[in-house]
């Protein structure tokens, strides 16, 4: 366990344990919910070799919920994905924080920890997609010096793409 900022710990988790699934079934409603009424949101369950090391981890954080007890409030994982020479890929996938914990900093603090695990796999890249409907998430990654790109992925339920070099930081 990793303890981070503001009593939030990190676990790390198999993306198929009871905990995950449960954060995962919420992001997957949320996401539904909230996608454009044009079109039909296709749920994609994360693969769990992809998130194990050294190609990977989900994270789980846990911290105090509604009722003031402690309770796991967010979820996200980071995969090694294709990647070009000289550049190794990783994506940030499922980056969640249950609604009544927004406003926290704790997706921004499950983002960088997942930045840094890219970083200890070897990671020089990382990217990840968003639908224009998530507004704060999109705020979030740019905030976080993420830059728009033109796709890398055949998500049919992104409209934007980003990507945020790793090794610029260590300079």
């Amino acid at each position: 366990m990793t303890d981070i900022r503001d009593g939030i710990q990190l676990r790390r988790c198999a993306v198929d344990d009871s905990a995950a699934r449960t954060l995962l079934d919420e992001y997957f409603a949320t996401r539904e919910a909230g996608f454009p009424a044009s079109g039909t949101y296709r749920r994609t369950d994360p693969t769990p070799a992809d998130f194990e090391n050294p190609r990977g981890v989900f994270l789980v954080a846990t911290g105090e919920g509604a009722g003031g007890d402690r309770e796991d409030i967010g979820c996200g994982g980071v995969r090694l994905i294709a990647h070009s020479p000289g550049v190794t890929r990783f994506e940030i996938k499922h980056l969640w924080v249950q609604p009544h914990t927004r406003g926290r900093g704790i997706g921004r603090q499950l983002m960088e920890e997942l930045e840094w695990r890219a970083r200890a796999f070897g990671g020089s890249e990382i990217v990840l997609d968003t639908n224009a409907t998530q507004v704060e998430a999109e705020a979030l990654y740019r905030s976080a010096g993420y830059i728009e790109i033109p796709p890398y992925n055949d998500n049919l339920n992104a409209t934007v793409w980003f990507a945020k070099n790793l090794t610029t930081e260590l300079e």
